[in-house]
């Protein structure tokens, strides 16, 4: 049979499966979200060869606008018997070399081209330093390499999941070059491995047991064997591979497809494990997974698509695995132990202070300290530069299960929120590969750690501080908009820090909310209940509407130059409560200096106690404004 013919028995195949339930395992990589079919990620089993009965190729499927195989099966350098009613898949003669007469066909030439030009240029351009953090991502364990992004916690980490590597170092003029790192990778697991010659792990042997978890029917094989399209120097000879990796090349192009990168893919899905273990290094877990798909470019073993394509399967798979009921027990048990040794190893007494230890060290001996520098580095490359290809508005999808990936990092929020997070955090559509039927490759988790992008509808976050961690203190840094507002509950303490155009009120019935911005509470009114009003923004709070303070609420301000810790309410200012004003000791008010502290198009009611530390002051209350005057 042709391999024409043979796609369109497939086809046929599919249709007829959707008829019979008996066989429905078959047909569902098409029609059920990759959190219910990624066992479907399998070669060698003809029922599961082509686009619409393989998960990983069906959410990877938008890249056959870019590339079409000549034989649209999992079939290079494998055979595929027949399975039942499903009918073998022969081995393709598909050769692995560019624009031979076995290739496939290039379907729109700018995206390939802009996609090996990418490649082309940075590898001209690639710094020396930048040479051995390349090598040891080749040839290093994915996660000896990628450990380093728990920064501060890196020790601590290695020593409790009993990590090993043999690849650490090579001389700068590469005199001697290793190939086979011989350490364990991810480390021991909580029971003895005769095979990796390791013993029983009580310290952290659950976490790395959770990690390989975490990649169970995870391979990008199939995917590879499927799409079959070559890595970028077989494209083009001015690719400048890594002279220290060049030994490393595969002598066998026909089963070496460069797409998608399964190095980029295992580092994602063990930063993404990591992260979920270690919220309080989140972010900086996925900036070093980015890195690793980068350092894959810069080696010229991959393009941009091969380490995007890399990084969507990735996630899909990790959401999966997450999902598995069976691995309920083990997320839950992992985390306790992670989180105590950590704590217990690091000599700290709470995950307050593991937080504070985990964002300790300065860029220079952390690179991944800067959180606007992480944020900039992984949102270029979540599209790295391509052209959008479609239209840009389309509305976000969230996969199923993908609110999975946040349960640690955002406690407090439910899982229908943490959904919402993340369609709302989510990239724009258009990108080449990344619009998807189900939304993983928009999604931007790195963004979604800093909260919700747009509050769509009314907001209610309830932090109870006693659970510690992220449920007593957390910091939302983007820019919040939409036409919904913000409930505060829970005696937990809830900053806004971004550029905020949310058009609801804001409300504080618990606990604290902290003003860290000037338009921290978007362009709504502003009502403190049974809570506090922390006003810790560089300049004055800008209130669009009402500004109203009951009785048992407070309004905590620190002032600074200029207005610094004032309050700017363009509608009304209705009083009550209690006031506490702090002063930085950098600022030093001379005694009988006046300072307006609110600004109102009228002003009601008085608070009921007024504190400042260090100075005596009074408090007058005119028709717009209350001033501050301090008496010494």
């Amino acid at each position: 049979m042709s391999a024409l013919g043979h796609f369109r028995s497939t086809v046929a195949l599919v249709t007829l499966l959707s008829l019979v339930p008996s066989m429905a395992g078959a047909e569902t990589a098409g029609k059920l979200p990759y959190a219910e079919a990624g066992a479907t990620n399998k070669r060698g089993d003809a029922c599961f060869s082509t686009e619409n009965t393989n998960a990983a190729v069906h959410l990877l499927s938008g890249f056959l606008e870019i590339w079409t195989p000549r034989t649209p099966f999992v079939d290079a350098g494998v055979e595929a018997p027949a399975n039942g009613d499903c009918p073998a898949v022969a081995k393709t003669d598909w050769d692995g070399i560019p624009f031979s007469p076995t290739d496939g066909r290039i379907v729109n030439q700018a995206v390939h081209d802009a996609n090996i030009a990418y490649v082309v240029k940075v590898t001209r351009v690639r710094m020396a330093e930048q040479d051995l953090a390349v090598y040891l991502d080749d040839r290093r364990g994915k996660n000896a390499s990628i450990v380093d992004g728990l920064g501060p916690l890196t020790d601590a980490w290695k020593a409790g999941s009993k990590q090993t590597t043999t690849i650490t170092e090579v001389a700068a003029d590469a005199i001697t070059v290793k190939y086979e790192d011989k350490g364990n990778n991810r480390g021991a697991g909580s029971k003895a491995d005769l095979e990796a010659k390791t013993e029983a792990n009580p310290d952290m042997g659950l976490a790395v047991d959770f990690i390989k978890a975490a990649s169970e029917e995870a391979s990008t094989e199939p995917a590879k064997r499927y799409f079959k399209y070559a890595r970028p120097y077989r494209w083009s000879e001015h690719v400048a591979v890594l002279p220290t990796l060049e030994p490393a090349k595969s002598g066998k192009p026909a089963e070496d497809g460069g797409f998608p990168s399964g190095h980029t893919a295992e580092g994602w899905r063990d930063a993404l494990a990591m992260a979920y273990l270690v919220p309080q290094r989140f972010q900086e877990m996925l900036a070093r997974a980015t890195e690793m798909g980068d350092s894959r470019i810069l080696a010229g073993m991959h393009s941009p698509l091969d380490v995007m394509g890399g990084r969507v399967l990735a996630t899909a798979q990790v959401a999966y695995n997450l999902n598995k009921p069976g691995n309920a027990d083990l997320k839950r048990d992992a985390y306790a132990q992670t989180q105590a040794w950590l704590a217990t190893k690091t000599g700290v007494q709470d995950t307050d202070e593991l937080f504070v230890l985990a964002h300790s060290a300065s860029p220079e001996e952390d690179r991944f300290a800067e959180h606007d520098a992480n944020q900039a580095y992984v949102r270029d490359r979540l599209s790295y530069g391509f052209q959008p290809i479609h239209a840009v508005d389309q509305p976000a999808r969230v996969p199923k299960g993908a609110e999975v990936l946040l349960e640690t990092r955002l406690p407090y929020l439910d899982a229908e929120q943490r959904r919402e997070v993340l369609r709302t955090t989510a990239i724009a559509s258009g990108y080449p590969l990344l619009d998807d039927a189900e939304g993983y490759g928009r999604l931007n988790i790195f963004a979604a750690a800093d909260g919700y992008g747009a509050f769509d509808q009314d907001v209610t976050v309830a932090m109870d501080a006693a659970k510690g961690g992220f449920n007593a203190l957390d910091t939302w840094r983007n820019d919040i908009g939409g036409r919904g507002g913000l409930v505060k509950r829970g005696e937990g303490t809830l900053a806004l820090a971004g550029i905020n155009t949310y058009a609801g009120e804001t409300r504080v019935e618990e606990g604290a909310l902290v003003a860290g911005s000037p338009s921290a509470v978007g362009t709504g009114s502003l009502s403190v209940g049974n809570g506090n009003l922390v006003v810790a923004a560089s300049d004055a709070l800008l209130i669009d509407g009402d500004f109203s303070q009951e009785d048992k609420g407070s309004l905590a301000v620190t002032l600074g130059e200029g207005t610094a810790g004032h309050l700017i309410v363009k509608g009304s200012a209705k009083l009550a409560g209690r006031l506490v004003v702090n002063l930085p000791e950098d600022y030093a008010p001379k005694a009988g200096e006046k300072i307006e502290l609110i600004k109102a198009s009228s002003v009601s009611g008085t608070f009921g106690a007024v504190e400042i530390e260090g100075h005596k002051a009074s408090v007058e209350y005119g028709p717009s404004g209350v001033t501050l005057t301090i008496d010494g």
